[in-house]
């Protein structure tokens, strides 16, 4: 997928609708950090360093991961190597090239608790980092040893969600914020794709203009059944396609 000869965010400030992606398992179909632990010698990691794993501390736990990584020696190459060959989710690259051809009508961005190393690289060898306005993500970059190393995003004071990223906070500051550049004009309708029990958080935000896509079977699908007075409108889905179909149908609504 080529991009435009235009700038990135030349569109029109008047875009309807904001689609928010979640990306392990939403946009690619596995999880980045998992593809990644396959680029160690051995293919996965030690027992010790598995069974240090904390709930609600991931993040932390990433970094001694890629740490180890690095002492095993591979290198920045076989992990670029590892994220490129992720294959998306079914349908996905479909839905990227519905949303190129209504560009001046979604605005885009990515809610991640991988890092930017993985989405910005697998995005761009993709074709489609042009699309998105915006990534939210775990800071993550090579130090001068070669070394990937990862920081957590922010801290917050949801009881919800893992220490350091909660996408609900990270939702409504981006709307606020946005709403204030784009003149005080709200999105019409707020759209988020997700499949993780992390994306439930972000979807109470949403209201009864607004669509949740669960990918159906997973958990963000399962916890959100069982939701009581969830605002959104529920929509499941298995392939991109199911979601393309859907918001060509909302947007003939006009």
């Amino acid at each position: 997928m080529t991009a435009p000869s235009n700038p990135p965010h030349a569109a029109p400030q008047e875009q309807r609708f904001l689609v928010l992606f979640d990306f392990d398992e939403t946009i690619i179909s596995e999880s980045s950090d998992d593809a990644v632990v396959r680029a160690l010698p051995g293919q996965k990691l030690p027992d010790w360093l598995r069974n240090s794993y904390r709930e609600g501390h991931y993040n932390e736990h990433m970094q001694k991961v890629l740490a180890y990584m690095a002492e095993q020696g591979v290198s920045k190459d076989s992990i670029h190597s590892a994220v490129v060959k992720i294959p998306p989710t079914p349908g996905l690259l479909k839905l990227f090239q519905f949303l190129q051809s209504h560009q001046q009508d979604f605005e885009l961005a990515v809610v991640s608790d991988a890092n930017m190393y993985f989405i910005e690289t697998w995005l761009e060898h993709a074709g489609v980092r042009h699309l998105f306005r915006k990534i939210f993500t775990n800071p993550g970059s090579f130090d001068a040893t070669g070394r990937l190393v990862l920081l957590p995003f922010h801290s917050h004071s949801c009881s919800h969600c893992p220490d350091n990223m909660c996408k609900q906070a990270i939702l409504r500051d981006y709307l606020s914020g946005r709403q204030k550049e784009r003149g005080g004009a709200a999105f019409q309708r707020v759209f988020y794709i997700g499949d993780g029990a992390n994306d439930i958080c972000p979807s109470l935000a949403l209201g009864p203009q607004d669509t949740a896509f669960p990918r159906r079977d997973f958990p963000m699908h399962k916890l959100l059944l069982e939701v009581q007075h969830f605002k959104a409108n529920i929509v499941p889905w298995v392939s991109g396609e199911d979601i393309a179909d859907c918001l060509k149908k909302i947007m003939e609504e006009r």
